[in-house]
């Protein structure tokens, strides 16, 4: 039964130790990429007494006007699984997934809409930068059809990668419409979470601003001028989880003027936008889920599993060799007669008498303690066989056939 238990102790350690080898290089990557079916999220972010422009139509007028007030600003990620199967291109069927972005910037006073857009993008599912995907698209107007691949997307987007470092990354930029450096500046508490805080600083950019928007601006604000620019700032700051690469914090204090070739320059926004307390707790606490998970299967399940096989392998070994070492004492001692002192010779053993007969005299045989006389085992013993032989008469006694 020992052994039995001994073997399957064993094989359970082996199992055990190649488990445990096996769970950082093969299954601990699986946990460290974007899913296929990510749960879709939303990120709210507030602005305490923005100035914003606020464009309304009605019928075929136009109502251009810079407001003051409270602002929310909400970004939905919805991942599709089904586009991203169907839709990549075989060198990004994997590697990447499809999610669509929608963001609203709402009043909070009104449930009137300041401005809006949505996208459809891919994303590496290790880095979460942008991927090369040639049906990216990006509404910012509004449109009910939007040209396919009319953006061309680079560099972090809406997640840094599983395992962010402490350097400086590429982020995307929407109104530029292109990359700038995030640089990193340290880390801080996020509610109990250590986040790696980075901060992009775009400075009087011009945007590259339709004619057809730009017209219209000038005619309200700058009427005199015949051609001006709209000039753009903003200083971003991401908190990032550096396990999942996941904003825990985001704070982008946008600032944009309308220039104009004669007169002055009219703010057309100032906002600075801040993720509220519920979605940062929400992310905060989606952090600490999702570092469980990666840390129980790269970390603390390698080292339980480990231990747990050295432990059931050395047990097993010893109930194995224990097992050995009893049996072996086993035969030995059964070759050794009950009741006797295996030490002793067998010379050194006093001789076995009968009660009965220990007062008695020995009887030697007539031909002495050396007589080649074999004395009989019956008296009364006969064969009628003739081929067996008889038994040899004793002393004195005549051979009866």
């Amino acid at each position: 039964m020992k052994l039995r238990v001994g073997a399957a102790l064993f094989g359970l350690g082996v199992l055990l130790l190649v488990f445990a080898a096996g769970l950082p290089f093969y299954v601990a990557p699986s946990v460290t990429k974007l899913p296929y079916d990510l749960e879709p999220t939303t990120s709210v972010a507030e602005a305490k007494n923005a100035k914003f422009l606020k464009i309304t139509r009605v019928g075929e007028s136009v109502s251009i006007e810079v407001l003051q007030g409270d602002l929310v600003s909400s970004v939905e990620v919805i991942p599709q699984p089904d586009d991203t199967r169907d839709r990549l291109p075989e060198d990004l069927k994997g590697d990447a997934v499809i999610w669509d972005v929608y963001q609203t910037v709402r009043r909070a006073d009104t449930p009137d809409v300041v401005s809006q857009y949505s996208t459809e993008l891919a994303l590496d599912r290790i880095s979460g930068a942008a991927a090369p995907w040639k049906e990216q698209w990006l509404n910012e107007s509004g449109a009910e059809q939007t040209p396919v691949g009319n953006v061309t997307y680079s560099g972090q987007i809406y997640k840094f990668p599983f395992g962010t470092d402490k350097r400086d990354y590429q982020v995307f930029d929407r109104d530029l419409k292109r990359a700038v450096p995030a640089k990193f500046v340290g880390t801080e508490k996020i509610k109990g979470i250590e986040a790696y805080r980075f901060e992009q600083r775009i400075e009087n950019e011009a945007l590259n601003t339709p004619e057809a928007s730009l017209k219209p601006l000038l005619g309200r604000f700058a009427p005199t001028a015949t051609s001006g620019q709209i000039v753009y700032s903003n200083t971003r700051t991401l908190w990032v989880d550096p396990v999942t690469g996941s904003y825990v914090n985001v704070r982008e204090q946008q600032k944009k003027e309308l220039r104009p070739d004669t007169g002055t320059a009219t703010v057309l926004l100032d906002a600075d936008f801040n993720y509220n307390d519920d979605t940062v707790s929400r992310s905060v606490e989606t952090v600490k889920d999702n570092r469980f998970k990666i840390g129980l299967i790269s970390v603390w399940g390698p080292i339980a599993a480990g231990v747990l096989g050295l432990i059931a392998l050395v047990v097993g070994v010893w109930l194995v060799m224990r097992n050995d070492d009893g049996a072996a004492r086993h035969r030995a001692d059964a070759a050794v007669a009950p009741g006797t002192d295996p030490t002793r010779t067998r010379v050194d053993q006093e001789p076995v008498r009968d009660a009965d007969t220990a007062e008695q005299p020995r009887t030697e045989p007539a031909g002495g303690p050396l007589t080649d006389e074999i004395p009989p085992a019956s008296t009364n013993w006969k064969s009628e066989d003739p081929t067996v032989p008889t038994q040899r008469p004793a002393h004195g006694e005549v051979e009866q056939r």
